[in-house]
């Protein structure tokens, strides 16, 4: 029996080995090796799609108020050494030692000895730090505690639909990155390659600018609406009185123009010699 069936193994390890020689061989240090073909089965996933992190006290707090935090540089570039060094922790910049005067306030004992009192603090802010650290970690866990209880709790049916509706969550948020992915390049993907089975990107479009001989009146009326837009409005104020015309002020200057022509023409016809004589003398 032992005989047999080191005989089958050994006919299928030779079929096995006559299968992967057959590939392109290649030699290296270690002799000759088969390039083994690319895999094209998808294997499934052995573990459950990690589930998001718990906010913490402060990230609830934030987003309820819209906060928004600004990520710092990690180094911080020190005048003293010349050289960056990191902001906090190991040789970083808070470092209590390396003052070597410290000024004493005004509301404190001037016997106070204000480096063992920074040493102080400091150890207490790590000990606050580290013990919100922990009470998160707690308040996490105590929620995915409660979240399991409330789902071992459920009904099949109940669970069923809460299942139906994290998948279809799932997949408005796939269809949503299929579609900015869709529109991230410069022809907002009309010359991109599409997938077997991709949908189609509803009300996104892109207007092109004609290339033919340009349109001088059109063109002024966008560059005015653009101009516009940026200022108060001011340009497009003075473009609209431009084609306005003040008939009374157009009056006024073109009476100011004539009247002095008219008082020389007047003056020069009472001292002309052998004038006419007026009526009375």
């Amino acid at each position: 029996m032992d005989a047999y069936i080191k005989e089958i193994c050994r006919d299928g390890v030779q079929l096995l080995l006559n299968e992967v020689f057959q590939l392109p061989v290649v030699g290296t240090e270690l002799g000759f090796m088969a390039s083994l073909p690319k895999p094209t089965t998808v294997l499934p996933r052995e573990k459950p799609v990690p589930k998001p992190k718990p906010l913490t006290r402060w990230e609830k707090f934030a987003k309820a108020k819209g906060i928004q935090n600004k990520k710092r540089d990690r180094m911080v570039f020190d005048e003293e050494s010349g050289e960056y060094r990191p902001r906090y922790g190991y040789k970083g910049i808070n470092q209590v030692d390396k003052d070597w005067l410290m000024e004493v306030p005004e509301n404190v004992d001037p016997e106070t000895d204000m480096f063992s009192k920074a040493r102080a603090d400091k150890k207490e802010r790590v000990e606050k730090n580290e013990a919100q650290r922990v009470r998160n970690l707690k308040e996490a866990s105590g929620a995915a505690a409660a979240e399991k209880k409330a789902d071992s709790i459920m009904t099949p049916k109940e669970h069923a639909a809460k299942l139906r509706e994290e998948r279809s969550l799932r997949k408005v948020d796939l269809e949503k990155t299929a579609v900015l992915a869709q529109v991230s390049t410069a022809s907002m993907g009309k010359f991109d390659k599409k997938i077997e089975g991709e949908t189609k990107a509803k009300g996104i479009k892109r207007k092109f600018e004609s290339t033919a001989a340009p349109d001088l009146s059109a063109e002024k009326e966008s560059n005015l609406k653009i101009l516009n837009k940026l200022t108060d409005g001011s340009a497009a104020k003075a473009s609209q009185k431009e084609k306005i015309i003040n008939v009374r002020k157009a009056i006024k200057a073109s009476s100011e123009t004539k009247q002095p022509i008219l008082e020389r023409s007047k003056g020069k016809g009472k001292g002309k010699k052998g004038g006419k004589p007026s009526k009375g003398k």
